[in-house]
């Protein structure tokens, strides 16, 4: 069944509402320089290039999935700016969070750290065995993920976790990448889940922002032109970052999919758990555009392909990719 209806627009905006997000003094870092805009890079057989973000890398790294609360009380979050992939996922009361994929860079620290869901097990088993950092789970479903072909850091078993004193519990728990990292013995590295990244196809529609809504969460994906990314705004708001700048990314895809609920209920309820197996429509944003795609990801041991209406691969640009999941709309509108 479906859990919540979602609707997307996409339009072309002169402004958005400005709403000012503090920075938590006590987390503060420096801002990773890959987000600014990325050079143009011709693939050649001497550059080695990240599957999960198309930029060169000088290795492929291990694969750290982080799951990240994204209520108002854990924000501005602290190392989603080193994210290749970051994940938006419904979950109980409307709201959201983040299932953030690590592997070409890593912060010094990550959080606010949160308990997992049964959906975060689907979409992770694309990365063959990931390291899973996660602050626990419902009774019943922790026996399960613990048992998923993931490498375990939950915040009860390893070390490299602290509580920052600044911020209210359980909101304030954060992750040492070093240690976590040094904790996944194992892990996969990364390697194709699907993406396709190279020039833009054909076609698209010019589009300013797009504007994501789930029953309690709204996400605005503005283009800047200057820094050849998406600006991302939450709930009205410019969505901050404990190292000082705004989440961005250089390519969006807002997967329209299932969205039934869990076995597993979560403060008396079934949250919801959003299929990513299977196939559906997708909205694409890169380089100001918008494009309506189709994907399809058969096997939970296999990626996401993602096609344009006319068939051809869908490619991404170069840079940080966010993947927002929601339920098949209703109606859309630009």
């Amino acid at each position: 069944m479906r859990w919540i209806h979602k609707r997307i627009v996409l339009a072309v905006s002169a402004a958005v509402a400005v709403a000012a997000v503090a920075v938590s003094a006590g987390l503060v870092v420096r801002s990773s320089p890959r987000h600014k805009p990325a050079p143009a890079v011709t693939p050649s057989r001497h550059v080695l290039l990240s599957p999960f973000t198309g930029e060169p890398v000088t290795s492929l790294g291990p694969v750290l999935a982080v799951k990240i609360d994204n209520i108002v009380l854990a924000r501005p979050q602290t190392g989603l700016t080193s994210a290749d992939i970051v994940y938006v996922l419904p979950v109980e009361g409307g709201l959201s969070r983040f299932l953030a994929i690590f592997s070409s860079h890593f912060p010094p620290v990550v959080g606010p750290v949160r308990s997992a869901r049964q959906d975060d097990l689907e979409l992770l088993r694309q990365f063959g065995r990931p390291a899973f950092a996660y602050s626990g789970a419902q009774p019943q479903l922790l026996p399960v993920v613990e048992r998923a072909r993931i490498v375990d850091l939950y915040s009860g078993l390893v070390g490299g976790y602290f509580r920052n004193s600044q911020r209210i519990a359980p909101y304030n728990l954060y992750g040492r990448t070093p240690t976590l990292l040094a904790e996944a013995k194992g892990a996969s590295t990364a390697h194709s889940i699907g993406f396709r990244f190279g020039p833009a196809p054909a076609g698209g529609r010019a589009t300013a922002s797009a504007s994501v809504s789930y029953p309690a969460a709204r996400f605005t994906f503005v283009w800047s032109p200057a820094a050849q990314r998406w600006l991302v705004w939450m709930d009205g708001a410019r969505a901050g970052s404990t190292e000082g700048s705004q989440l961005s990314a250089a390519t969006v895809v807002i997967q329209h999919t299932v969205v039934r609920t869990s076995s597993f209920l979560e403060y008396g309820r079934r949250p919801p758990y959003a299929e990513t197996t299977g196939s559906g429509s997708a909205v694409v944003l890169r380089n100001g555009k918008a494009y309506q795609a189709h994907w399809s990801r058969p096997d939970a041991d296999g990626g996401t392909t993602f096609t344009t209406s006319t068939g051809q691969p869908m490619t991404f640009a170069p840079g940080p990719v966010w993947v927002v999941l929601v339920g098949n709309p209703a109606a859309e509108s630009g």
